[in-house]
């Protein structure tokens, strides 16, 4: 098999690609139990295979690490129960400097039967092959790490404020392997990292907006990492998604106008009516905020922020074309009663639009696209909805586990997804 060859991400040691193969014919190895084996005798060069050949109940978190004497490493792959890699669960390795020594990027399944095979050549260009075949332990019932949900979902296009948002079922505990094992890769370069809401919530963002219409992959490659004391992910996902045209709203409590801007010009310029302010739930929010949700109809019942029925400012609306932008009740939505858009602010809190005006911008938004207000005296919270550019990308970095940037368009993540070597 062809050996492919790229840089590191962490520094400038080359990586070998670790191709996962089937296993349906493992051959059997010569390596003898202490993991060193020298496959032919022609060959001045050995190898040895970290996990040990026989092994069993190996932590899924352990690093698989080879090492050449006399010789360089030209060739690692790994076959897991048979099945072959693609997408998450492609298992990559870095080689060092001068090729001698590979460690896996990438953790294992847990239960798996795991077949390593290494080869070297010599300096008069003889090979030599070794193979370990061991076992990973299981993920124990209702300590298996699993994925919840997220946003978005593969094959949706979103604005270019959108975040990744990864729900786990199991509180993390392990944040930086956690992080580490989540593989954010974009067409454009950009940086970014993880911020935790809570132990069960990550979010990655960039440093600036996503440069538009690329695509966005993510290579959640959870399987093995503990997350927790004990605490396993159990299985790999990859979640791909389009990045589509810049669309960037600014609405202005002052000038009572909403103005949405695509692709660097102005396209609309809408009167519009914030919250009335005589109240901090009445009061607009103003910040970087992001679409998040749209409903050609919607019922808005006060009770749902803390109004209820019997308090005198108690209401009931149904309204259409609305957009959510907070987790604070606040949509853009038509509101044909409000007869002074772009004179008043007499809202409960949400930007009201003429019916023409909320159909098209609920026709033209996509999930994640900037929406920012100014002029009303209520910041936006970070965890507000998905008020996540609330937070200066300094302190950003400063909140992920890594504690590190993350540049997507190279391989690979600031930290390592792996535990103590056993």
């Amino acid at each position: 098999m062809a050996t492919v060859l790229r840089p590191a991400s962490t520094g400038p040691a080359a990586v070998l690609c670790l191709t996962v193969l089937l296993a349906t014919a493992c051959s059997s190895s010569d390596a003898d139990p202490s993991g060193a084996d020298s496959a032919s005798g022609e060959s001045g060069a050995e190898v040895s295979i970290t996990p040990e050949d026989g092994t069993d109940e190996v932590s899924p978190d352990v690093p698989v690490e080879v090492r050449a004497e006399g010789g360089t490493i030209t060739d690692v792959t790994v076959a897991v129960d048979g099945d072959e890699a693609t997408g998450a669960d492609e298992i990559t390795g870095t080689l060092n400097d001068d090729e001698t020594a590979w460690t896996s990027d990438w953790t294992l399944t847990p239960g798996a039967a795991v077949t390593v095979t290494a080869t070297t050549e010599d300096a008069d260009g003889e090979t030599a092959e070794a193979v370990s075949e061991f076992t990973t332990q299981e993920a124990v019932e209702g300590q298996r790490l699993e994925l919840e949900s997220n946003f978005p979902t593969s094959g949706e296009t979103v604005g270019v404020g959108m975040p990744v948002i990864v729900n786990f079922d199991l509180p993390v505990e392990n944040k930086a392997a956690v992080e580490s094992a989540m593989e954010v890769v974009s067409e454009e370069p950009a940086q970014g990292a993880w911020n935790w809401f809570g132990d069960q919530t990550a979010v990655f963002r960039p440093e600036e907006y996503w440069t538009p219409n690329q695509q966005i992959t993510v290579n959640m490659r959870l399987a093995g990492v503990q997350a927790a004391d004990g605490v396993f992910g159990i299985e790999n996902h990859q979640l791909n998604f389009d990045v589509g045209r810049s669309q960037i709203t600014t609405i202005d409590s002052d000038t009572k106008r909403m103005l949405v801007e695509r692709d660097g010009e102005q396209i609309q310029d809408f009167p519009t009516s914030l919250g009335r302010a005589d109240t901090r739930a009445y009061t607009t929010t103003s910040g970087v905020h992001l679409t998040m949700e749209k409903y050609d109809q919607l019922v808005m019942d006060s009770a749902t922020v803390g109004i209820d029925e019997d308090d005198p400012e108690y209401y009931k609306l149904d309204v259409e074309y609305a957009v959510r932008f907070s987790n604070s009740g606040e949509f853009t939505h038509a509101a044909p009663w409000n007869n002074q858009l772009g004179e008043a602010n007499l809202s409960h809190g949400c930007p009201n639009l003429a019916t023409e005006d909320a159909k098209w911008f609920y026709e033209n938004s996509y999930m994640g696209d900037p929406l920012i207000v100014t002029g009303t005296d209520r910041q936006l919270e970070v965890d507000n909805g998905w008020g996540y550019w609330q937070r200066s990308w300094e302190e950003w970095v400063q909140e992920s586990a890594t504690g590190e940037p993350d540049a997507t368009d190279e391989p690979g993540t600031p930290g390592s997804p792996h535990g103590d070597a056993e």
